[in-house]
This record gives structure tokens, sequence and C-alpha cells, in this order.
């Protein structure tokens, strides 16, 4: 009997504290977990009648830096002084660090609970037995500390040579020889790197994941259930796709230490949380040209920059890169007034007419807005700049984008086929798989047919969705090198259609065009573009603002002069017909009627036509006709002749003839030389044509 387990120590519960620190250890150690369960029996061997075991520890450490609720209530028990004994396998169970071992023998010492391990009985009342158990504690905690810097010089070592077997992305894997190489899978490499040209093409992870998910093309994923990592093959996800190309390992770099670990002080204790990311240069391991890549370093650089752009959130007055949307100059135009990037505001019916303007100063200050404008001129204005740069290269431009279109159709039709072909490989494994089986067991052959059905259904719908792609070729199939060419010297047509797409525009002029400093000339109602073109150059582009009330489909002042004209003279109808004998066009761009006509003279207040107010001593050309007893068209010959006087107010309108000129005696004698002259004869029938001419 130990003297210091009293009657009063024995008469309260003893403690059996059990912990193992990883999930691993749980795994793999486990006949140290059987021997810390073992101390309950101990603990009624010494005397204890009552023993509760805490192990809600398990798989967490205790170096402190992560939350131990068993750990937690053994204080609490403790200070209850209900415990007469602590019982452990060893010091480093309890704790590996200083602060909660020494809180922990502080609180038994108050509570009058001993510390029991394999070697003896601790009384930390007793100032040797105390001396002793600090020493424990603190050979606990150098111990954690000598282990961990062991190992992690040992790991960086074996990291800084590149033989460091780390988790590989799917599409890598480790030879037997210990090096990184492809997956010898045909299609995991075919769609990683289907992944990796899409983003060239598209620029920008999502408008790669929509690509995806619109094609039903599935990426391969590594899942390690069981331990054993294995492929499964379904539609990409976002994050799915930026892992794969954010991963320097595709660029065939052998990188260590990406990720750190942070502490901080939560509720008076230390709480470490892993995963945060490190810049590059801050990375433990970074070896360059390590093994095969499915894209060069080069490449992998260009297209972080392109996702770091791409992140309109976070690159700080930086351009931003194409994303789509009607402005054409979005992310590129800069105030020079007071350096902020502008905004883009949409109004109008479904929302087509933008609008760029400087607010920066109004959200975060509340000043006024620096400028506005309209974005429509800007837009064609600069288009037509960006245009008459790449016009000589337009023919290249076509042929480059007809190859682009094949090699897309080649690489679906490429992923298409590999999936077929592995559904084919699948049904074959299946069909093995089911001949092989005892026919008398027929559980395990109803399943196995079961299987074997499925994988052939999967067979038929992937031949039949390859078909289908290839007749979608058929219909649809692409311009030949003549047709291409012609298009590309009309390059302007093919910029301002309807169907071009405006993120591929905004790629083009993100490419030549660094950034447009923008300012408002007010005095000569002007827009000012200062562009900075990739390279160096600079140049200025002007673009007159529109009047306070106009707008580009107010009606052309050239239109509304000759309006004006008319008006007064002639009835909307006439002016109509006039306005449209002279290819003159509403703001809207259409034809003239006599609603039309009358809106407008009565927007710009023109007098409207007054039949009783009208000149008696003028008449129209069909007037003077019956009047003459002539057709229209002898009248007007008559006035060709200039035999007959005839005036028009403008070239088109209706002619205006003095009334009295009718009656002059040249006129008179016109008139009946046109009645007395041969009539022309008509033209005889086909069987007296032949009569006549046989």
């Amino acid at each position: 009997m130990n003297p210091k387990l009293t009657n009063e120590r024995l008469s309260r519960r003893a403690l059996v504290y059990v912990r193992q620190s990883t999930i691993g250890q749980l795994t793999h150690n486990r006949e140290s977990r059987y021997r810390q369960y073992e101390l309950a029996q101990h603990a009624r061997e010494l005397g204890f009648r009552a023993v509760d075991v805490i192990d809600e520890d398990l798989g967490r450490s205790g170096s402190g830096l992560s939350e131990r609720p068993g750990f937690q209530r053994l204080v609490a028990e403790v200070c209850s002084g209900e415990v007469g004994a602590v019982l452990s396998l060893e010091a480093s169970r309890l704790a590996r660090n200083g602060r909660d071992w020494h809180h922990l023998i502080e609180l038994c010492g108050l509570a009058g609970a001993v510390v029991v391990d394999l070697d003896g009985v601790y009384d930390p009342g007793l100032i040797n037995d105390r001396l002793l158990l600090g020493l424990k504690g603190t050979m606990s905690e150098f111990e954690l500390s000598l282990l961990r810097q062991r190992s992690a010089e040992a790991i960086r070592r074996k990291a800084s040579r590149g033989e460091l077997r780390i988790l590989l992305p799917v599409g890598l894997c480790w030879t037997a020889e210990g090096k990184i190489d492809k997956d010898p899978d045909r299609r995991i490499q075919q769609a990683l790197e289907l992944v990796f040209a899409k983003l060239t093409a598209l620029g920008s992870a999502r408008q790669v994941l929509l690509w995806l998910r619109e094609e039903q093309i599935q990426l391969p994923a590594t899942t390690r259930g069981g331990g054993q990592p294995s492929v499964v093959w379904k539609l990409p996800v976002y994050n799915s796709v930026r892992s794969i190309l954010s991963n320097p390992a595709y660029a065939g770099a052998y990188a260590f230490g990406k990720t750190e670990a942070r502490t901080a002080v939560v509720n008076g204790r230390a709480r470490q949380t892993v995963g945060h990311l490190k810049p590059r240069s801050e990375w433990t391991v970074l070896l360059r040209d390590h093994h095969p890549g499915y894209i060069s370093w080069e490449q992998y650089e260009r297209n972080q920059a392109l996702l770091a752009a791409n992140a309109h959130m976070k690159s700080r007055m930086e351009p931003k890169a194409a994303r789509g949307g009607r402005a054409l100059l979005s992310g590129l135009l800069r105030c020079r007034r007071c350096g902020r990037m502008l905004h883009v505001a949409y109004s109008g019916i479904g929302g087509k007419v933008l609008r760029y303007h400087c607010r920066g100063a109004h959200i975060n200050h509340g000043s006024d807005w620096c400028i506005s404008f309209g974005g429509l001129r800007v837009d064609r204005a600069l288009a037509s700049e960006v245009l008459q740069a790449i016009g000589g290269d337009a023919v290249e431009a076509a042929l480059a984008a007809a190859e682009r279109q094949r090699e897309k159709q080649r690489e679906q039709r490429q992923a298409l086929e590999l999936e077929a072909e592995q559904a084919r490989y699948e049904a074959r494994l299946a069909e093995r798989r089911y001949q092989a089986v005892d026919p008398d067991n027929r559980l395990v052959a109803a399943e196995l047919e079961a299987r074997w059905n499925g994988a052939l259904r999967q067979v038929s719908e992937l031949d039949t969705k390859l078909d289908r792609f290839d007749r979608g070729l058929e219909g649809k199939p692409l311009p030949d090198k003549a047709v291409l060419l012609s298009l590309a010297q009309d390059l302007p047509s093919v910029w301002n259609s309807p169907t071009a797409d405006m993120r591929l525009k905004q790629r083009i002029v993100r490419i030549l065009v660094h950034e447009i400093v923008a300012d408002v000339d007010e005095e000569r109602s002007e827009i000012v573009l200062l562009i900075h073109w990739t390279g160096g150059r600079h140049s200025e582009l002007r673009v007159k603002k529109n009047a306070t009330g106009q707008h580009r489909r107010c009606t052309s002042a050239e239109t509304i002069a000759v309006l004006g004209r008319l008006a007064g003279h002639f009835n909307d109808a006439q002016i109509a017909t006039t306005l449209n004998r002279l290819g003159l066009r509403t703001g809207a761009g259409n034809s003239w009627n006599q609603v039309r006509v009358a809106s407008a003279r009565s927007y710009h207040q023109l007098p409207a036509f007054d039949p009783e107010q009208a000149r008696e001593d003028v008449v129209t050309l069909d007037r003077a006709a019956q009047r003459l007893g002539l057709s229209p068209t002898s009248v007007r010959r008559l006035i060709k002749r200039k035999v007959l006087p005839a005036s028009q107010v403008v070239a088109g309108a209706p002619w205006q003839i003095p009334a009295a000129a009718l009656e002059s005696e040249a006129v008179q004698q016109a008139v009946q030389d046109v009645k007395n002259g041969p009539s022309v004869p008509r033209t005889p029938p086909s069987d007296q044509r032949e009569a006549l001419f046989s």
C-alpha cells in the first residue's frame, strides 16, 4: 500500500486520461492505446472503486495549439475536488507544453489529487514530487520540439532534392524509380491538355468551366477512399478547374511548402490553423523542369497573370481582362482628373445604352463625379482605331480563326472518342467477369449481368453522342480559304456584325491597348482619349459629344434643313415622297411617311401646308398637265427643253410652274406640236412580227 494513496483519496474517483496525437497513430499504433486503457484496471488494483476513462482527445495533439475537450474536462473534474488521482501512461500523454502541464500540476496540488504513471505515484503537494513532475513535463516538451525539428529538417532536405513523395494531382504519378511522370492514361492527358488550351482560347477559368459543362465533357478527379487513390470522371466544378490551372506541378515544377501554419491567441490560448497560401517567393522548394509537364513554365506564368487579372475585386487600379458585356472599353478607361478607373452604367430598354463615368470620389468621399460621357460613340471611335491598326493582318487573323475552329472540333471529338473507348473497355471487363462466375451462383451472376448491361448502355449512349457530333459537323462545314480571305477584306463588317463575340473584341482591344486616359473638353464639347498602345506608343483621339437633347437616333441636320424648305409649300404626303426620293432617312433609319413628317415638323416648329393659302399663280406638274391636255411625261419634256418655265424648292421636290406661263404663245405652240406629232406605234403581235420581217 502506497502511503500517498490515503483512504480519503481512494474514496474519490480516479481519472484515466487516454490520448494519441494523430489519426495515423490511431490506425497503426494500436498497442499504445491498449496500454492506456489498461490503466483503468491498474487504478482498481491500487484501491480506487470509481474509475472514469477520458478519451475524447484521441487524434488530437497535446502541443497546446489545438482544442482538447478531453483535457478541459479533466481540469474541470480536478477543480471539483472529487478526483483522487489522475492516471496517464506518461507525462507526454497529459500535455506536450509547459502551460497545460504546470497548470494541471498546480490544480492537483490545490485539490489534493495525485498523479500516477507506470513509474509511480506523485503528490504535487510534496516539494520533491513537484520538482520531479516539473522535470518530466519539461522533458516531454523538449522531446516534442526535438522530434519536430529533426523531422522538419529531414523533410526539407529530401524535398530540396525533389524526392519527397508528396501527393500529386490527377494526371501525374510516382514511378517505381521515385520519379514523377504523366499518367499513362491517354484520356486523362487529353482532358487536362484541353483545359489548358481552353484557357488560352477563352481567357478565364469560369468560361472554361461553362464550355466544359455545355459540351458535357467530364474531367478526372482523384478519390482516396480506403487509402488507395482511384480516378473518377465527373462534370467539373469551378474549384476543380481553378486548381488544375493554378497547380505548378502541371508545368513540370516540383513545389513544396506552398502553405504555412499560423498561430493566433483565441480566448487566451494559442490556436494554430494550417493551409494558408504563401507567395511564390516564400515557397520552401521550387524546382523547375523537374518532370514532364502538360504546359511550359512560361505558359504557367502567363496563365497565373491572366487569372489574377480576372479577379476584379482584388486587382486594384489595374486594367481588367475581357469578361463580356456591351462595353468595349470596360476596365481600360482611367480618369485624367483623379486617376481612378471609370465605371460603366447601362440604361435604356434592355440595358443597351452604356455610359462611362468616374464616381470613385463620390463613393469614397461624397464629392461630385469627375466626368461622365456616353459610351456608344467612344466605343465606335476606338474600334475604328483598332481596326485601322490590325487591318493589314486581317487575312492572317481570319485564317488563324478558322484553324482554331478546326482544332476545337478535333479536341471535342478526341475527348468523346477517348470516353467511348474507356466505356468499351469497362464493358469488356464486365463481360469477362460475368463469364468467369459460376452460373449456379445466381446472386453474384445476376449482379454481374446487371453491371454488364449498364456498361453496354453506356457504350451505346456514347456511340450515339459521337455519331450526333459527327452529323453536326457535316451540317456546319467550315468556310473555305477563299471565303475567309474575302471576309477578312471587309473586317469592319465582321467586327460590327451582331453575331460577333463581344468578349473576343474586348480581348483584341486589350492586346493592343494598355490603357486609355479619358477627359472631357467642355469648351469644345469633345471627349479626349489619350490611348496608351502596347509597346509604348501614344495617340490622342477626340470624339464629339452630343449636344443637350441629342442622341444617336436624332434625324440629321441635312434632312431637317430639306424638310424646312419644303414645309409650308407642300403637304406632308408630298414631303415624305420627296425625302424618300432623295434617300434621306429618319434618325432611327426608317423611311418617311405622312405621320413621321408631321411629327418632325411639330418637334422643329415648322409650318404646315394650308390649301386655302396656296398660291394661285403657281401650279404643280399634274395640274399643268390637266390644263394643257397633255400627260405628265410630256409636260416634263417641255420643262426639260426649257420651253415651259418651272422650278423646284430642292432637287427631287415637286415642280412649281407659273400659271401665266401656260397661256404663253411659245408654250401653246409646243403643246400643238406635241398633239399633232406622230404617235409611237405599238409593238405588233408575234404572228404579225413574223409576217412583217419574213
